[in-house]
Order: structure tokens, then C-alpha cells, then sequence
């Protein structure tokens, strides 16, 4: 018996580390959503003690919140969207779903397949056409927008590969990586917020006809087989160029210093009139945990916290959440801990409450959406939208310009008591 049990010592340890073995390393495969194959790859590494995991998108990654793998089952958990990936391993594949840990019929788990990831295999030298550059998105949207803005860039040395964003008002759809088919251009990507799929196809007069391929079927109208031309093209067209970010939101009565009075995480109520924001520049940045653009902004609204708080700048996050993160916002907790914000975080509703608990703003529709005040306490300048990292160009111009006019904002004089009035 002691001989057993020595042995089983010694071997227990191999035993533990045969699902490391088994399990990390990098997995490609696909997601069927809405009848649409969206690629996804997924690395795994570390020990089975202590797992590390992510989506991989290019070169960027939306790491796990915390992985385990035991008995065969791995389970991810990615806390600042409120998403799982859970999959069995079985005969060297991972089959499962991903999504909302409570699903519902209106938005349902993700069902994948995945294997160990092979070389690349090295690509036909035949690419497609050249459709490197700005192009503008004719559309009719809800929003009021004419048109998006689409950038692509295509590498000379591989010109069969793409990697698009497409911005529309409420923000960009993050990189969107893809190569040519023969007849059109399929890009995508799959992340913490969800995945994304689109063609563009190239059409005889030198448009392109884009598709989201994931469109709901209340979104078709909208999105799917839309024309993108080039933005000097669209001109001789006298089709409308992309919406200013600072021409789609405004006040009703911009003599009226901004109110808001909402309650933080810890329940104690926030509002305009406390002594903390008087004689104050404030951003007051509208969103939701569960919206990408908004985790976009946030790591750029702390940077502008920590630069600017100590000559008076103060930040103010109003977050509109679902009813059941409304009551327990955990998903909320880590939007904050993933990006190390802070600055004021304020729980003012649900998304469908935006128009009621902000009624000083006119064509408040996108997410997010920031009103910058002066120290008078009256909007300056609103911006909706996000041009996040993915739009590159578009992403640092933006930066420079917020960051310019709360310079600005924070070399006037703090106005007396009676004139802030």
C-alpha cells in the first residue's frame, strides 16, 4: 500500500499538467451567427493553476477575466462585457457557446467550434483589387446620419489581406480584418463585445457594394447591400458627407447650466450643485457598460482626468444600464477596475430612460455622447460618438480636438458666485 501510494504521488503531478498540455496554445475555428461562419481564434496559455486567455482580433486581444479548465470543461469569463465562453474539449476540438450568461430568445448564445491552429498557409500571390483609402457609406439611418466613413488599408506585400473600420456616428466598429475571396472582400472580427462580418464587393463603376452579413432582420433596410464611394465622387454626387460629431447633439437652452443628480455605486447621490464641481470644467460623458464605443473613450476620459484634474477639470460618467445590471452592476465594477478609472461614476437608469433622465439635450442618440461645460457650468461643446483606436486617424484628431477646448476651457476665469447663477 505505501508503495501505491508513493507511486500515485509521483504521478499525480503529470496527471494535473495533462490539461495544460491539452489546452493551451492558440485555437482557430468559427461561430455560426445568424447562419454566418465568423471566424474566431482564441489563445490559451499558463498553467491549469492559473490560466490566462483571449480573443484574438490582428494584433489586438480581449483578454479573459479569468479562465478555468477542469474535467475537460473550459470556462471564461469576460466581466466587462458580462459575457462566458464555455466549451468541452473532446477528440482534440472545443465545441461551445458564447455570449450573455443569461441568454434570452433576443440574444442568444453563440455556438463555436475550434481546433489547434495550423501555419498559415502562404497565400496566392493574386490579390484583389486595390481598395486602400477613404470611402464614404451612403445611408439612411435612425440616427438621422447620410453616410459612414469606411478606411481600409491593404498592405503591397499582401494585397489579397484588409483591415477596415467603418465609422457611423455613435462610433467605429472596431478593426475589421479579412482577405479576398475572388469576388469580395469578407472581413470580420469576434471580440469580448461580440463578432462582426462584412463583405465588399467591388462593382464595375469602382463603388463598393457593402454588407453587414450579421444584420438583424430590423437592421437590413439599414445595412446591408449599401453603396460606398469615394468621398471626392459622393461630392460631384451632392450626396451628404459623414456627420460632425459636434453636429449631431445639442441644448435645448444653452444659458442653462447642465444638471444631473444621479447616485454612485455605493448609492449617495451625485448632482451639479455639489461643492466639488463649483467654478469646475466637466465632461459629462454619457454611456453603458455594455456599449464598445464607451469602452473606447473611457481609457482616454481617465488620461484627460490625470492630466487636467489638478487645474480644475472634473469627469463625470453617467451610465445607463440594463434592469438586471441596474440591480447588481457587476459588469459596471469591472468596466471601472478593467480600465483604472477614477473619476465620478454616476447609475442613472436604462438605456431607454436616456431622453427622460437627460432632458436638457436635443437629438441625444448616440453612445456615448460627451457634454463638455465650461466653469460657468453651461454646455461649451457636445461631442457623440467615439472614433476609437481602430480609427486611427480619425481616433487622434479627436483626441487633440477635446483636449484643446478643455485647455481652452480651463484658462478662463472661474466666474463669480452670482454670475455662474
Amino acid at each position: 500500500m505505501k508503495l501505491l501510494a508513493g507511486f500515485l504521488l509521483l504521478v499525480a503531478p503529470v496527471f494535473a499538467q495533462n490539461p495544460k498540455a491539452s489546452i493551451t496554445g492558440t485555437w482557430e475555428g468559427s461561430a455560426t451567427v445568424r447562419g454566418q461562419q465568423v471566424p474566431l481564434l482564441l489563445q490559451i496559455s499558463g498553467p491549469v493553476t492559473d490560466l490566462k486567455a483571449a480573443l484574438l482580433n490582428g494584433v489586438e486581444q480581449a483578454p479573459a477575466s479569468s479562465a478555468t479548465f477542469a474535467d475537460g470543461h473550459l470556462l471564461l469569463n469576460f466581466n466587462y462585457f458580462a459575457r462566458t465562453l464555455e466549451a468541452t474539449l473532446e477528440n482534440g476540438q472545443l465545441s461551445g457557446t458564447f455570449g450573455l450568461a443569461s441568454a434570452t430568445t433576443a440574444a442568444p448564445r453563440t455556438p463555436f467550434t475550434l481546433h489547434p491552429a495550423k501555419a498559415s498557409a502562404t497565400a496566392s500571390a493574386a490579390g484583389g483589387p486595390d481598395i486602400k483609402g477613404d470611402w464614404e457609406i451612403a445611408v439612411k439611418s435612425s440616427k438621422g446620419e447620410s453616410a459612414w466613413q469606411l478606411r481600409v488599408e491593404q498592405p503591397a506585400e499582401k494585397a489579397h489581406d484588409v483591415r477596415a473600420v467603418i465609422q457611423r456616428i455613435d462610433g467605429d466598429t472596431g478593426s475589421l480584418y479579412g482577405s479576398w475571396t475572388g469576388n469580395e472582400y469578407i472581413v470580420s472580427h469576434f471580440t469580448a463585445a461580440g463578432p462582426a462580418l462584412y463583405s465588399f464587393t467591388p462593382q464595375p463603376d469602382g463603388t463598393l457594394l457593402v454588407s453587414n452579413l450579421l444584420a438583424s432582420d430590423a437592421q437590413k433596410a439599414q445595412q446591408r447591400d449599401l453603396v460606398a464611394r469615394r468621398p471626392a465622387e459622393a461630392r460631384k454626387q451632392n450626396l451628404a458627407a459623414p456627420t460632425e460629431s459636434t453636429q449631431q447633439t445639442s441644448v435645448k437652452d444653452p444659458s442653462a447650466r447642465f444638471a444631473f443628480s444621479f447616485p454612485n455605486l455605493a448609492g449617495k447621490t451625485v448632482s451639479n450643485t455639489d461643492p466639488q464641481f463649483d467654478g469646475k470644467v466637466v465632461i459629462v460623458a454619457v454611456g453603458g457598460s455594455w456599449c464598445p464605443n464607451c469602452h473606447d473613450e473611457a481609457p482616454f476620459l481617465e488620461s484627460l482626468y490625470k492630466q487636467f484634474h489638478s487645474r480644475g477639470l472634473e469627469i463625470v460618467n453617467l451610465s445607463f444600464e440594463e434592469a438586471d445590471q441596474l440591480q447588481d452592476p457587476t459588469r459596471l465594477r469591472a468596466f471601472i477596475a478593467r480600465y483604472g478609472l477614477t473619476y465620478t461614476v454616476l447609475v442613472a437608469g436604462t438605456p431607454d430612460e436616456l431622453a427622460e433622465k437627460i432632458p436638457q439635450a436635443d437629438h441625444l442618440n448616440c453612445w456615448p455622447t460627451s457634454f463638455l461645460l465650461g466653469r460657468d457650468g453651461r454646455v461649451k461643446e457636445v461631442h457623440a460618438g467615439f472614433a476609437g483606436p481602430a480609427n486611427k486617424t480619425a481616433h487622434e484628431a479627436l483626441e487633440r480636438e477635446v483636449t484643446s477646448v478643455v485647455e481652452h476651457l480651463l484658462d478662463e476665469p472661474v466666474p463669480t458666485q452670482s454670475a455662474a447663477r
